[in-house]
């Protein structure tokens, strides 16, 4: 049964979030504050977890920020009243994996939770290398050879997603799907592409040879080799 550690200080909106997801199949186990919330996550090894950004005790942040510096790679959805960019950017930052503000509808939780989980095992890698780019997943850093590369959170999770699966082919659905989450593929868009160029101008810069392909009609390759 997959485990889920839940992290929330409210007492309603854990009974919610528990109930819920134990109609869904999880085992979920609940901390009412970030102490305690940190132990558990020590010692029961979940396989994700749901932390409260304001919590008694340790604040959500700096639980997560605890976990990622004993190279513990659990993925972690943050919960926050919080919803400025900044603040999302912040919980992005310092190791959470996905950003939910509140309220929510709890459809929304199960689909985020349920997409993390879906991330490959080898998620627990700290540092991803394809080629000259080095992805470092505890600082949330980037790098091709001995260029820093300034990622935005979203582009780092693209970039990510393309490093797990290098030399194969992603559809522009499957980056709907697995990097924004998107459950349905609008008819027509062009986010995908406007993403793709930002990140394709940062990662291939001038004179380097080209690494992000555009497969014409297809959707986007990330070569290890030229």
């Amino acid at each position: 049964m997959t485990r889920i550690l839940l992290i929330e200080d409210d007492a309603e909106t854990a009974e919610v979030i528990v109930a819920e997801l134990a109609d869904r199949g999880f085992e979920v186990q609940w901390a009412p504050d970030g102490v305690d919330g940190l132990d558990r996550a020590r010692a029961a090894c979940p396989d994700a977890m749901i932390v409260d950004r304001m919590l008694p005790g340790m604040d959500g942040l700096t639980v997560i920020e605890a976990l990622r510096k004993d190279r513990v790679g659990t993925p972690v959805l943050v919960l926050s009243a919080l919803g400025a960019v900044d603040d999302r950017v912040r919980g992005l930052r310092m190791g959470g994996d996905d950003y939910l503000t509140k309220p929510f509808a709890i459809i929304e939780l199960v689909a985020r939770i349920e997409a993390l989980l879906r991330r490959p095992m080898d998620s627990r890698e700290t540092t991803l290398h394809v080629g000259p780019l080095e992805l470092d997943l505890i600082e949330r850093t980037a790098r091709r050879d001995e260029r820093e590369i300034d990622l935005l959170p979203r582009e780092f999770r693209l970039l990510e997603y393309m490093m797990r699966r290098s030399d194969q082919l992603l559809t522009r659905a499957m980056l709907l799907e697995e990097v924004w989450n998107y459950k349905f593929v609008p008819a027509t868009t062009n986010l995908i592409d406007v993403h793709m160029g930002r990140l394709r101008h940062k990662v291939d810069g001038p004179g380097d040879t080209q690494l992000i392909h555009n497969v014409r009609g297809s959707g986007f390759i990330l070569r290890s080799r030229a």
